[in-house]
């Protein structure tokens, strides 16, 4: 829709307070706001003055424009036929530059939706303002025809009167003015209220951090101290038991020998514990040292083999070592890395009944890292207890569980570990069908690679 509702002759100073009273009393009858009222009003007075002051004179026309209900907008166009502007850039970047909001072409430009200029000299000059009707306005064609014929049959207004009005309207804007002001004053005041309740919370917030940080500084003195306190006599109990085993002191009964095993047994699990706990307890504590050395891929599985076949004691489970990337060099802590895959492959023949479990090595990331899968064809574990599996001392309930027992240490080791070689330790299991543990860590640790380095040299 496009519709003509005002057409007006500006020839003297009383056409402009015309227009601007025309205007404002339009844009009250579609439907604006006070404030939008008085951009409007103050829009068309100001190039309604500049047509009369710089041309003696112009026409300014009024138009609806509705392409669709969501785009509809009150346009205004004012034309002269005076000696046009010349430099026109220039003059509105100056009239910027003033930072006089609402005055000359730079201020109309502020204060309406859209408003384009089109001149040279000579030819005079056009200008084209516009306002977005406010969203939701319905207005008929025939409401506004008739809107417009009772703007151009009213007298033109005295400049007192014009006066009065703008008077009146700007007391509207003052009011509105002074309710947001005391709006924003109580939002700030509930601002500075939340900004002191956030920072008491970041105060407890980090009262507390501190709190577990010591707790967590003597947990770790507890389980270090505790680890080496239990050391000591675990080693005795374990020697004694061999000693009694190996016959040293005469023959044992049967019943005597089940008894010895039983408590060798039992000695050797809680000394793996122990071990467990001081290892967490040195690498919270950021204790453990790391010690670099360069080796080969192929010999550290050579050691692993002869190391951990024994543990393999059921026939239908096979070990194997792939050494297709044998000549693959690491710059790493080898102590680390070998506790970490004897952690993975002796959790994989626990639970690998008949099959196999298979380490391999792979070159990644561009030759930069290695990936490293422990893979078993044992129980599985579910999916919801993947991420179980790596918290301390958490064991997941299984038919091989009674059989084989665990500290629930290995694995949260490995993590642990794994990250202070600068990798990761990953897992993925279906139940039933087998897992493969994935560690990834680079070939050279940076650290430990300047380090080795420095040894050298």
């Amino acid at each position: 829709m496009e519709l003509d509702l005002l057409h007006l002759q500006i020839g003297s100073e009383r056409d402009v307070v015309a227009a601007r009273k025309r205007a404002r009393e339009l844009a009250a009858h579609i439907g604006f706001g006070a404030q939008d009222q008085a951009r409007i009003a103050t829009s068309v007075s100001e190039i309604a003055q500049n047509a009369y002051s710089h041309a003696g004179g112009g026409t300014m026309v009024c138009i609806v424009r509705a392409p669709s209900p969501a785009q509809a907008e009150l346009e205004f166009v004012i034309s002269d036929d005076g000696p046009g502007i010349d430099r026109l850039e220039e003059i509105i970047a100056a009239e910027r530059a003033t930072g006089r909001s609402g005055v000359g072409i730079a201020g109309v430009q502020r204060l309406m939706d859209r408003c384009t200029l089109q001149s040279a000299p000579g030819q005079g000059t056009v200008v084209t303002m516009a306002k977005l009707l406010p969203n939701g306005l319905a207005l008929g064609r025939e409401a506004l025809e008739e809107a417009g014929r009772r703007l151009a049959e009213l007298a033109a207004p005295s400049g007192f009167e014009e006066d009065r009005a703008q008077s009146r309207a700007l007391m509207r804007t003052l009011a509105e003015l002074r309710t947001r002001q005391e709006e924003l004053v109580a939002l700030t005041r509930e601002l500075e209220d939340t900004n002191r309740g956030v920072v008491a919370l970041y105060a407890e917030i980090e009262e507390k951090a501190e709190y577990l940080r010591r707790a967590d500084a003597m947990k770790s003195r507890f389980l270090s101290n505790t680890s080496h306190e239990l050391r000591t006599p675990l080693s005795s109990i374990r020697a004694l038991s061999q000693l009694l085993l190996d016959r040293i002191d005469g023959e044992l009964t049967e019943a005597q020998e089940k008894q010895v095993l039983f408590i060798q047994k039992a000695a050797n699990g809680l000394s793996e514990l122990v071990n467990d706990l001081l290892d967490l307890a040195k690498i919270e504590a950021g204790k453990v040292e790391l010690k670099p050395v360069e080796f080969n891929i192929g010999e550290l599985f050579s050691t692993l083999r002869g190391m951990l076949r024994p543990l393999s004691s059921a026939d239908a489970v096979e070990l194997v070592f792939d050494d297709s990337e044998s000549g693959l060099v690491l710059v790493t802590d080898e102590g680390k890395l070998s506790q970490i895959l004897r952690n993975l492959v002796s959790n994989a023949l626990k639970f690998t009944e008949r099959g196999e479990v298979r380490v391999r090595a792979i070159a990644v990331a561009g030759g930069e890292q290695v990936r490293i899968e422990v893979s078993d064809t044992g129980i599985g574990i579910s999916e919801s207890d993947q991420q179980l599996i790596f918290e301390e001392f958490s064991q997941i309930e299984n038919p091989l569980q009674k059989r084989v027992k665990g500290t629930g240490l290995g694995l949260p080791l490995c993590r642990k570990l794994a990250e202070l070689l600068g990798g990761t330790v990953e897992v993925q299991s279906v139940l039933g069908e087998g897992s493969t543990f994935t560690l990834q860590i680079p070939l050279r640790h940076p650290e430990l690679a300047r380090d080795a380095g420095q040894r050298k040299a």
